[in-house]
């Protein structure tokens, strides 16, 4: 292989990782963000990418947390001391409260926040739908209506 295309190469490489710092930095400069899913579409994630999850045996719009003892093991609830969004977001959708257990939790339009045990890096979702009670905050599609 030409040197200069090892050298056009390494300079594309290294333009995609720079791209990548940027991001991920980005990401960070908020406690709550969005990420994107080809089914789920938009949804939101915490300031590292963790997916946040809402839990419909919580009451709409109370911010009240159904969900401790055990639950609260698997389903640790999502705090952020000082909310910052991204361009789009209202943080006076995003409020904190202490739940009965003691632990501090943000709530997203009165929904408690939630991250999945499961979820082992940022980006992943696999406590949707589970038990079909969990799911992704789809900001489109939210609040949703509880049967």
């Amino acid at each position: 292989m030409p040197i200069k295309s090892k050298i056009s190469i390494l300079l594309l490489a290294v333009t995609m990782l720079a791209g990548a710092a940027v991001a991920a930095e980005k990401m960070n400069e908020y406690s709550v963000n969005l990420a994107t899913n080809n089914t789920l579409g938009s949804y939101l994630v915490n300031q590292t990418g963790f997916t946040l999850y809402y839990f419909n045996n919580d009451a709409p719009g109370n911010g009240t947390s159904t969900c401790s003892g055990k639950c609260s093991q698997i389903w640790p609830p999502f705090y952020a001391e000082k909310i910052s969004v991204p361009k789009g977001f209202n943080t006076t959708d995003f409020t904190n409260a202490t739940r009965a257990d003691g632990i501090e939790q943000t709530a997203y339009k009165g929904w408690p926040l939630y991250v999945f045990s499961k979820d082992k890096k940022a980006g992943e979702i696999n406590g949707q739908g589970f038990n079909d009670l969990w799911f992704v905050i789809n900001t489109t599609y939210f609040p949703p209506m509880k049967p």
